[in-house]
């Protein structure tokens, strides 16, 4: 059996240069069957068919003189849709997660934008598909401590930064479950690593202990501040429980 590295095909079969191609998988964007491709180096064999999934468009919600709101696509970074609308990051979310993106047109309002943030004033609500069922509220309220070396990590500790959350279930499907979570805090990754403390992890987040899906199931649903009220609609696959 012959084999070829993953992204070396890949960019044969879709006629796209090697670094487009290792890109596209770095991003998660491609599967063979239902399985993400993971590693772009790894070897595949030659006769591997791939399916490379599609970036959704970046959705305005609302812009005035002060701020831009768009409905963040899963797979893109925070930081390249910065770029392309040309204004600075209010918030950040993981490549993966999808939802309200906050954007500042103006630096008055940044810095105090960032004062609500830090006081706590802001209403988060994400929904999450989840391993196992909800089928009660729950309040967690454990801290949280997060480790920035490459890629930041986080974990719950006796030793990290307050950390709240509150999980209210919507739909148990099986032996998965959609819920709401509300955070009160806003620490890294709080949400997954949460969830994951209460034996439920998003499902796709193999980081926090999820189970390998088509992306990780988190959209940020919901931010209020300084009187704005922001909502992402749900990704197709989250209304339909896949």
């Amino acid at each position: 059996m012959k084999k070829e590295k993953a992204y070396k095909l890949l960019a044969i079969q879709e006629n796209i240069s090697n670094k487009k191609a290792k890109d596209l998988i770095d991003r998660g964007l491609v599967y063979v069957g239902n399985k993400k491709v993971t590693i772009a180096r790894g070897e595949v064999d030659i006769k591997t068919k791939f399916r490379v999934q599609n970036v959704q468009k970046i959705e305005k919600i609302f812009e005035d003189d002060n701020i831009l709101a768009v409905n963040k696509p899963a797979f893109l970074n925070s930081e390249e849709i910065s770029k392309k609308m040309g204004y600075p990051l209010l918030n950040r979310l993981d490549k993966e997660t999808s939802g309200v993106l906050l954007l500042v047109k103006n630096e008055d309002f940044q810095k105090k934008a960032i004062k609500e943030y830090k006081n706590q004033n802001v209403l988060k609500e994400y929904i999450a598909w989840v391993d196992g069922r909800v089928v009660e509220e729950i309040e967690i309220n454990k801290p949280i401590l997060t480790i920035k070396k490459t890629k930041a990590y986080s974990k719950i500790s006796k030793d990290g930064k307050e950390a709240i959350s509150f999980v209210e279930p919507l739909i148990v499907e099986g032996n998965k479950s959609k819920v709401k979570v509300t955070i009160k805090t806003g620490r890294t990754h709080q949400v997954r690593v949460h969830l994951k403390s209460i034996a439920h992890p998003v499902l796709g987040d193999t980081a926090y202990g999820g189970r390998p899906y088509k992306r990780m199931m988190l959209h940020s649903y919901k931010t209020e501040l300084m009187g704005y009220s922001f909502v992402a609609k749900e990704p197709k696959e989250f209304m339909m429980g896949e």
